[in-house]
């Protein structure tokens, strides 16, 4: 019954939310004289501060209207051009100037971890002036009805497969962070069917491939707990009156609390300085109202996906161990010879550690060694992986390089093959 009063509390908060946000504009009003006191603004924070932590945050927009390509500024429309139960398939359309050479077709494959697709809003925005940009959208458990079936690993694979086949020839996938095991697998399944299809490159980017390496307090806990424990633990029916009533999920809030909890400390002290921001009317209050209005927004998973990602991921490794199976299929990484393969990691990951996404280059044993590239970024953390300047500024242009490297189109660009962040080789 947890999940059903989590929901009680948040429909019983509703009316005080309503009116602290009633109170809070009468405080914050210009034509209220005392809205420039230091009182006022203590009144008006403490109040912002009360309704922001007791909100339901709703699904974000990626809200990218428009791009530079060359010189020149473009619009860009957000249209889903395929869509199934559990995901959309979103394309970036960029209003191109007439006779512009076409740009490598890319595929983001957004992680089903908790947070909805727009926290790649940055990942987008940075390839959008060198690529056709894809994103998966993948859809709020809590909001398909049962009717629609389950959602599992193998479903996730073929949800991979068939958008690569939806988008064609001469595709590029990138997955971030745990996305990178379904798609190294749905890239192994189609190369060992020898699909046409299958992509011509491959990037995974701070992804548990290996997790025995380097493990994190994540992978740590993964392996500490019994599948059972988190079937009972984690594991609830979605509440009446949601479109999912009854479908068993890992519920968000809850993933969003494991989330706060490894940096507890430094969410308590961003809103801490949030508060006396506002107090003392100084500082930039919106760069910390945007990142929590992304950071806060999440969405439940389908309790058999998540099941069967501890178990085969975190807690028996069987992708490593090459005894992953799909549709009771063995997946076999060496399948792999078409496809290059990039990996991306950052040095200070406390999701994903050092050395586990690389550990893809060590499975995919029959890429060619001109195929694959490995490339670690100094000072970020996971999120920095894909995100921030320094993905801007040094990891995005090494993704469009690589992929226009690695082109089937015909058309090669020198790339060089960087080992660590400020050195090639």
């Amino acid at each position: 019954m947890f999940y059903q009063l989590y929901e009680l509390n948040h429909a019983a908060m509703a009316p005080f939310r309503a009116a602290a946000d009633i109170m809070r504009f009468a405080y914050a009003n210009p034509l209220n004289p005392f809205s420039n006191t230091p009182l006022g603004r203590t009144m008006a924070a403490s109040l912002e501060m009360f309704e922001r932590t007791t909100r339901r945050y709703g699904k974000p927009e990626f809200g990218l209207k428009q791009t530079t390509v060359g010189d020149q500024t473009v619009s860009v429309r957000e249209e889903i051009v395929w869509s199934r139960s559990f995901c959309n398939l979103l394309h970036f359309s960029r209003n191109l100037p007439p006779g512009r050479a076409s740009d490598p077709r890319i595929l983001i494959v957004a992680p089903m971890s908790g947070h909805y697709a727009t926290l790649l809003r940055g990942t987008v925005e940075a390839l959008l002036p060198s690529a056709d940009v894809y994103i998966t959208d993948w859809i709020d458990a809590r909001m398909v009805p049962m009717t629609e079936g389950t959602f599992d690993f193998d479903d996730y694979v073929d949800y991979v497969i068939e958008m690569l086949h939806f988008l064609g020839h001469d595709t590029h996938v990138i997955a971030v962070c745990q996305p990178s095991v379904p798609v190294l697998a749905a890239a192994a399944v189609m190369e060992e069917a020898n699909d046409p299809l299958s992509p011509s490159s491959m990037t995974l980017m701070g992804g548990p491939i290996d997790t025995r390496i380097n493990p994190t307090a994540v992978n740590k806990l993964a392996h500490e707990r019994s599948l059972q424990w988190f079937s009972d633990n984690v594991i609830m029916n979605v509440p009446w009156p949601q479109p999912g009533f009854m479908r068993p999920v890992y519920p968000g809030f809850l993933q969003l609390s494991g989330f706060m909890s490894m940096n507890l400390d430094r969410h308590l002290v961003a809103h801490k300085e949030f508060f006396m921001h506002l107090v003392k009317n100084d500082g930039e209050p919106e760069k910390h109202r945007d990142f929590y209005d992304e950071y806060l927004a999440v969405m439940d998973l389908t309790a058999e996906f998540y099941l069967q990602t501890v178990e085969e991921v975190f807690i028996k490794h069987s992708l490593p161990k090459g005894e992953l199976m799909h549709r009771g299929k063995r997946v076999d990484p060496a399948a792999i010879r078409k496809v290059a393969l990039l990996t991306v990691e950052g040095e200070n990951d406390d999701i994903s550690g050092v050395g586990q996404t690389k550990a893809a280059q060590t499975i995919c044993v029959n890429i060619p060694e001109d195929m694959r590239m490995h490339y670690l970024q100094p000072d970020v953390g996971h999120y920095g992986v894909f995100n921030g300047s320094r993905f801007r500024r040094e990891i995005a242009p090494r993704i469009v390089n690589f992929v226009r490297q690695h082109s089937r189109s015909g058309i090669k660009r020198p790339v060089q093959r960087v080992i660590k962040g400020g050195r090639t080789g």
